[in-house]
């Protein structure tokens, strides 16, 4: 079972149940009583939670003393309340070499979630027009693809996993290209080169190793953040390219350039959310909506999949959604294909 098969099964009735994970942390608490326990943060290729290690737990000195990164092997009874994962009788071992080798290669379902989404966005990059972004694109691909493949997007909330920048960076590309086909004057190779970097730092902000789930905190990103990071990579990509060659196009080199970087200087939307400037132009609009509807839709399925039923049809809040979320309206079945056909734009044309 993975962490994110147990966060969807588990609630107030206990589960039986076996997981492999990596340690990432080990915090020693006190209750309000004096009396001491654990918090341990542990992750797969899903997600990550956090147990309570009780002092009256048989194992508590040797959970005490293990190191971060050490693979485990988990299992129990499990419940889940507001406060989160919770495990009854549970304990734990080391996992054996072959486990060891089966853990670090990620669950199957995850892995290929995360190489068609790979597949999505090399296919939108090659459909790009634009010289210019194509070669920045491919030159990003080309020096940086193991690394984007294992970095997520963000510490937690969403798409918080190894690999979870390409998911994100796949859906939200897949969202871009159907907007354009609705709004035909955006500049379509611009969002898709503007998606594909607007996180680009985050390959120092949320990366992981090259074996191992438990997610890297990097100088770099600690002091810089992911946007100044990714202002400075796409410069140091620019400069690398051989521009000669397009001098004469229009719009010129300076200016595709220029609105990139706008692009990741502006996707927050905020100065308060950390945007150094604010969405100036069409696709900075467009991009940033575009960026926060794709975290919030993860969230809300993330909450559904976790939350527990307070009454039947509405759950549990869930942070940071601003409100507990209620049962979804069923779709009546039907075929939408010729209607799709009729679309202004041609959406299904721009679409695989």
């Amino acid at each position: 079972m993975t962490i994110s098969e147990l966060l969807a099964t588990t609630n107030e009735s206990p589960l039986e149940a076996a997981i492999a994970v990596q340690l990432q942390t080990v915090k020693e608490r006190e209750t309000k009583g004096g009396k001491p326990f654990l918090e341990w943060t542990v992750a797969d290729s899903t997600g990550n939670i956090t147990l309570k290690v009780w002092n009256n737990h048989p194992q508590f000195q040797a959970a005490a003393d293990m190191d971060p990164e050490t693979l485990v092997h988990l299992s129990g009874e499990w419940t889940q309340n507001q406060y989160g994962i919770d495990g009854k009788g549970w304990k734990f071992r080391y996992l054996s070499e072959e486990e060891k080798t089966d853990f670090l290669a990620g669950d199957p379902e995850t892995r290929e979630r995360q190489n068609t989404d790979w597949a999505d966005i090399l296919e939108l990059i090659r459909k790009t027009n634009d010289p210019r972004l194509k070669a920045i694109c491919d030159e990003f691909v080309a020096q940086f693809e193991d690394r984007f493949r294992r970095t997520a997007a963000a510490r937690k909330n969403h798409h918080a996993r190894r690999g979870g920048l390409v998911e994100h960076v796949a859906q939200m590309m897949r969202s871009a290209v159907a907007i354009c086909g609705v709004y035909p004057y955006l500049n379509r190779d611009l969002m898709v080169a503007g998606v594909l970097f607007h996180d680009c730092g985050k390959l120092w902000e949320n990366t992981y190793p090259e074996s191992g789930f438990n997610q890297l905190h990097l100088m770099h990103g600690e002091m810089l953040g992911h946007i100044p990071l990714g202002m400075e990579l796409v410069n140091k990509l620019w400069r690398e390219l051989s521009l000669d060659q397009w001098k004469d196009m229009e719009p010129t080199n300076e200016e595709v350039r220029l609105h990139l970087l706008h692009l990741i200087a502006s996707h927050h939307g905020q100065y308060d959310f950390g945007s150094p400037t604010l969405p100036r132009t069409p696709e900075a609009h467009a991009l940033h909506y575009v960026d926060n509807l794709d975290a919030k839709l993860e969230m809300v399925k993330d909450a559904y999949a976790t939350a527990n039923e307070t009454v039947p049809g509405i759950y549990e809040r869930r942070f940071p959604l601003p409100a507990p979320l209620v049962t979804p309206l069923a779709a009546v079945a039907g075929d939408h294909s010729e209607e799709a056909e009729e679309t202004p734009g041609e959406v299904s044309d721009q679409l695989f």
